[in-house]
């Protein structure tokens, strides 16, 4: 019979632990929180001291149940939910069902969930440590302060379903802003001319492209000025007048945190924010491994440090050695440093065990598991490697008063680049050109630009700029973007976070009436006094009291000041069951035609957006739709009937070789027109507007 009781949050890591524990523990799923606020009410006493009123979750009275049941058969019982503050709380909320005593060694914490990590960990228990169940508590009150105070006003004034929150509300801004930058900019015209070089013996040639005038740097405006420069260069010779090579290093990239990992799969996958922490959380809570059995393959995911343990600098070291030579190995393993606010609470992300390749291991992970370990065990191993070295090449060139640059790039030895697949160094070689040799124009490219706007937040730019501007922490990057997604206030246009009209709505209003929640620093602020009452430095509640009686006054005051908006808008559209207009009204998914006539008549229908063009199949038009995820193609307007779609924007053009429609491709660096039929090769290039 089992002696010790161990209670994790997930089945899946209940499964993994108990492999590796022999048949004195038992281990059982809490199967998450057991505990919370209620959903119906405020659940926050103010008027004594804003103590929280928490209650049992509903559905979990049987878990629970089963948990005091097992409690009661065994000597001792640790809790081992994650190492962080919810994970500390959960234990807190377990240990007051269980009636454990708040002294009482019975919580341990470990970074990763394999055999010598879970055996170390039961031989060292613990307190729970109050201050970070204090700070998440923090953290659990100020939002539903928040939420529950402005949400509820929101509803009253515009319509129900509609949220505020302290972080998601932020983030909404961001995208709002951005889009704002994006309306408000002034394209600004410039030139480029670009050169091909040749030698006078016809043998070499090589690029370059214009620098400035006597040295220095200078700006092509306008036609006139690329005019007058093209003129005077046309029929005189070029003479190289500087060439300068510089041996120049690029130092591997730090371990993954939890910010860096969910942009680098964004950007290397395309994998949004909550479909990487889901694959993080299955490599962490343990794979099914041939030939070994259940192991965690990466240690704790929710992190904010790039430090990494003294064994797994051990361990890397050794592997480098054996795989490659000593030349390969980092010589400042160590000097990796954090952010100013970092946490530093847990080792960075890494495999649990070098060893264990990605390759080798393939044949036990989905494509996305296997996509997600490469990534994280690539980027530890070459955060261990030396530096990769190249030389760089800057060649002066010059006609006259004007001055032109061309630049090369040799790589001399690839350091962590031989292990990392996700980066590389491009090599651009020079043909051997020496100091006062002459040459002539072989082609002059004069090519007209205009600036363009900032571009949408991604889901890893719009991360990216939550962790500098200290809004939210790792834990609460991506459910954070999952909200404001699922609310309507936001929406993807292919890649790119855009604000919907009711996402523009609800940040005017919040920025108008309680511009305090909105403000980034402020926000910033209050993560800073939730790790000083992790850290012990302030009380919880006192943090709580600054905060809600001034936003109890600005409540008030919004109250009073917000007007009713109506966000019905009568169309022209006849309603096809009774004849009477149809109205434009918000549903849960966004607008929908309802009928004016509701409730006699209750018909309703999507808004359907047209792109002018013809379907190419039926007599039908091509319309924008979106997929169930929010992801935008183009289809056919008599689906089902007809089942033409694209994923790329049609144009109102067909195909010149084979009179297929055509659509424009977006690639990170330039937009084409390309032919749908995927055995067409016709493309052209798309103007700049």
């Amino acid at each position: 019979m089992a002696k010790t009781l161990v209670i994790v949050e997930s089945p899946a890591k209940a499964k993994t632990i108990s492999k590796f524990l022999g048949k004195n523990y038992k281990v059982k799923a809490s199967i998450g929180h057991v505990r919370d606020l209620p959903k119906s009410k405020l659940g926050i006493d103010i008027e004594d001291n804003y103590n929280p009123k928490y209650i049992t979750i509903r559905g979990k009275g049987k878990v629970i149940k089963e948990l005091k049941s097992e409690a009661k058969k065994v000597d001792r019982v640790l809790l081992a939910t994650d190492p962080d503050r919810e994970g500390e709380a959960i234990s807190w909320h377990l240990a007051n069902i269980l009636s454990i005593k708040e002294d009482d060694k019975c919580r341990i914490e470990f970074n990763e969930i394999t055999s010598k990590a879970i055996k170390g960990a039961v031989k060292k228990p613990r307190p729970i440590k109050k201050k970070l169940v204090d700070a998440q508590q923090a953290r659990r009150v100020l939002d539903r302060l928040v939420g529950y105070s402005i949400s509820p006003l929101l509803w009253q004034k515009i319509r129900r379903g509609l949220s505020a929150g302290r972080v998601q509300s932020v983030a909404t801004k961001l995208i709002c802003d951005r889009e704002k930058e994006i309306q408000d900019f002034k394209p600004k015209e410039y030139w480029t001319i670009d050169l091909i070089l040749k030698s006078l013996d016809g043998l070499r040639t090589f690029e370059a492209n214009f620098y400035g005038v006597k040295g220095k740097k200078t700006e092509l405006e306008n036609s006139e000025q690329v005019e007058s420069i093209v003129n005077k260069i046309k029929d005189n010779l070029f003479q190289i007048d500087n060439l300068e090579k510089k041996l120049k290093r690029r130092k591997p990239y730090p371990p993954f945190t939890t910010s860096s990992l969910q942009q680098e799969a964004s950007n290397k996958f395309g994998y949004s924010t909550k479909k990487t922490m889901v694959l993080a959380q299955q490599l962490y809570e343990g794979i099914d491994v041939e030939g070994e059995g259940t192991v965690g393959l990466i240690t704790y995911i929710r992190t904010d440090s790039v430090r990494i343990s003294d064994e797994a600098k051990t361990e890397a070291k050794e592997y480098i050695t054996e795989e490659f030579t000593k030349e390969y190995l980092g010589k400042q393993q160590s000097k990796t440093k954090n952010k100013k606010d970092a946490q530093d609470a847990h080792e960075a992300i890494r495999p649990t065990s070098v060893f264990r390749t990605p390759s080798s291991i393939k044949s036990s992970l989905s494509n996305d598991q296997y996509n997600l370990y490469r990534l994280i065990w690539e980027r530890f191993v070459a955060s261990q490697m030396a530096d990769a070295k190249y030389n760089s090449y800057n060649v002066d060139i010059i006609n006259g008063d004007y001055t032109f640059k061309s630049k090369g790039t040799k790589l001399e030895f690839d350091g962590f680049l031989k292990v990392y697949s996700f980066t590389k160094i491009t090599e651009k070689e020079l043909p051997k050109i020496d100091v006062g040799e002459k040459l002539k124009a072989e082609e002059i490219d004069e090519k007209q630009h205009f600036t363009q706007p900032p571009p949408r937040y991604t889901e890893a730019a719009l991360v990216k700029e939550m962790e500098e501007k200290g809004i939210g922490r790792p834990s609460t990057y991506a459910p954070t973007i999952t909200t404001i997604l699922s609310r309507g206030y936001v929406e993807r246009e292919v890649k790119a976070l855009k604000p919907t009209e009711l996402g523009v709505l609800i940040n005017d209003i919040l920025e108008k009436h309680f511009e305090k929640i909105v403000n980034i620093d402020f926000t910033a602020n209050m993560e800073s006094n939730l790790d000083k009452i992790e850290e012990g430095e302030i009380p919880w509640k006192s943090v709580i009291d600054d905060f809600y009686k001034p936003f109890k006054e600005i409540l008030e005051k919004a109250e009073e000041s917000i007007e009713k908006i109506d966000l019905t808008e009568m169309t022209d559209e006849v309603c096809e069951k009774c004849g009477n207009f149809m109205m434009i009204k918000y549903g849960r998914f966004g607008k929908f035609l309802a009928c004016s006539n509701y409730p006699e008549c209750s018909h309703t229908k999507s808004i359907i957006n047209k792109t002018g063009v013809s379907c190419p199949r039926c007599d039908g038009e091509v319309v924008i739709r979106k997929t169930r995820k929010g992801r935008i193609f183009y289809g056919c307007s008599n689906f089902p009937k007809c089942n033409f779609m694209t994923w790329k924007q049609p144009i109102n053009r067909k195909c010149p070789t084979c009179e297929s429609i055509l659509v424009v491709k977006n690639t990170k660096n330039k937009k084409s027109i390309i032919c749908s039929n995927k055995e067409c090769k016709y493309e052209e290039e798309k103007s700049e507007e």
